[in-house]
């Protein structure tokens, strides 16, 4: 693991494998291990950075509150600390709201995979998915067989309150409710990157009626249902779910 100081916070990362450049993203709650069956099969071929965005894992949280915005300025200043150049980018939920943003305004991407994204202002209250969400997702990362899960748990514990609401710190729940009540709806049509769009049919958290719309938004998008699969479509169908991403990223 490596660690980077950006915009004044310890941020840690993993960077391997060798070729074109897959930055991933996670989502709320989660850390860049969650990513790891991704991380894995693509560093095979690609070089693969995976990161805790800020608050999240082993990195630190923000001094203050975090919108939308900020987290794609630290995206920008963190690209350009490892030389990230024009790389293909890859966001799961809260994760691929950041990329939307980010591309929207003119960040450079080679190609976006945006997985069960965030981005539509959803219908239930923020304090619904600070109690609820993150303690899903590490229960759905852990339930995997992944290659190595020493220091998951605690690292999607340690930052993003996996036991209760209570244990989420308020600038974190702060954040979550800037995040959720952004609507990023009107920034879809400046999406310019060629997109990918993958959903699972049984998404409750992120529904399928969202990436739909993001579909039609974003021009030249293409959507991928899984069906069966919920909002971790990649980790219920990963046998479907990966030979879509590699075609995608090689052609």
């Amino acid at each position: 693991m490596k660690e980077a100081k950006i915009k004044g916070l310890k941020i840690c990362y993993l960077d391997e494998g060798e070729g074109e450049t897959v930055l991933l993203l996670h989502g709320w709650g989660a850390c860049k291990e969650s990513l790891s069956p991704i991380y894995n099969y693509l560093k095979q071929n690609f070089r693969i950075v995976a990161l805790d965005l800020p608050g999240f894992g082993k990195s630190d949280e923000p001094s203050e509150p975090w919108d939308v915005s900020d987290y794609v300025d630290f995206l920008k200043e963190f690209m350009s600390y490892t030389g990230l150049n024009n790389p293909y980018a890859l966001g799961h939920s809260n994760g691929g709201r950041i990329l939307i943003k980010a591309a929207a305004k003119g960040m450079p991407f080679k190609k976006l995979i945006l997985v069960d994204s965030a981005g539509i202002k959803p219908v239930h209250k923020p304090i619904y998915y600070i109690k609820v969400y993150t303690y899903k997702a590490a229960k759905k990362v852990l339930s995997l067989p992944l290659i190595n899960k020493t220091g998951v748990l605690e690292a999607l514990q340690s930052k993003a309150g996996s036991q209760d609401y209570k244990n989420s710190s308020p600038i974190m729940k702060a954040t979550m409710s800037k995040l959720l009540n952004e609507d990023l709806t009107d920034e879809l049509k400046n999406v310019k990157a060629e997109t990918l769009l993958i959903w699972g049919e049984n998404d409750t958290a992120t529904p399928l009626s969202d990436g739909q719309k993001m579909e039609k938004e974003i021009k030249g998008s293409g959507l991928v249902v899984l069906k069966g699969a919920g909002h971790f479509s990649y980790l219920d169908c990963f046998d479907k779910f990966i030979p879509v991403v590699d075609y995608f990223l090689n052609h």
